[in-house]
């Protein structure tokens, strides 16, 4: 018994120190693959705006083409810029010791990303740039302090002046009815092309995709997952009779 306590004991405290690092607040998002027109919106961007950096060295254009429906001469037309052909894996022409020199540090590749870090700190992360000085690339994030990254979303987003409130929830001050924090971004440097709601729907969008490419089966295998219960449960029913049949003479 005491070994079993033990045992138990090593095992719960590697998940209580995880527990007792330091986080910082971050927005839910809850991903949804079942929804292509947010993957296409997704991918859209990821080429446009991250793919001039970041690679999926694990993903391949032909599987993501398919899996969002879209059409492989469509895809290939308008979201392959490196001369690449559909059936290959989906690297970028940024070669890592360049990266290393403009960055500090090559740009990881994000197709298990979402995986690694979670969707909703992805999300929190691309919403969490503001205005800096003091950092070489002129911002910073609220979700990874002293980040290497450039602003690269700024012509859509705008450029943050203060720490956006990423993870704080807005509240309404009871006498006066205003609403505290009910804004991402308090006030702007520079306007971007979308309001906060369309930015914010756009960085789902692109989280979403990514968190489809970190897992690509998740909707076959909890379609799958269903027919196992299903099968559990009917088998159990068999596996009871048989063995009460196997039992009832010894009792």
């Amino acid at each position: 018994m005491r070994k079993l306590i033990l045992a138990l004991v090593f095992t719960v405290l590697p998940a209580l120190g995880l527990a007792a690092e330091g986080t910082v607040p971050m927005d839910h998002m809850e991903p949804d693959h079942a929804d292509k027109a947010s993957l296409q919106r997704g991918v859209t961007l990821f080429t446009n705006y991250c793919m001039g950096c970041h690679s999926m060295e694990y993903s391949r254009y032909k599987r993501v083409a398919e899996d969002l429906g879209i059409p492989e001469d469509l895809y290939e037309n308008n979201l392959i810029f490196t001369g690449a052909k559909i059936g290959e894996l989906m690297k970028n022409s940024m070669k890592k010791d360049m990266a290393a020199d403009w960055f500090g540090a090559p740009p990881p590749d994000l197709t298990l990303e979402a995986r690694l870090r979670g969707e909703s700190w992805v999300y929190s992360y691309l919403r969490g740039f503001y205005k800096d000085d003091t950092r070489p690339t002129g911002v910073n994030n609220v979700v990874f302090p002293n980040v290497g990254m450039p602003h690269v979303l700024v012509s859509l987003q705008g450029l943050c002046g203060v720490k956006p409130n990423v993870g704080v929830p807005a509240s309404v001050e009871p006498l006066s009815g205003n609403i505290n924090n009910g804004e991402l971004c308090p006030s702007y440097v520079s306007e971007g092309s979308m309001s906060e709601a369309e930015f914010d729907q756009a960085m789902y969008d692109l989280t979403n995709f990514l968190s489809y490419t970190a897992d690509p089966v998740k909707l076959e295998r909890e379609r799958l997952g269903i027919f196992v219960l299903i099968f559990v449960a009917i088998f159990f029913v068999f596996a009871y009779l048989l063995n009460r049949e196997y039992w009832k003479d010894v009792h």
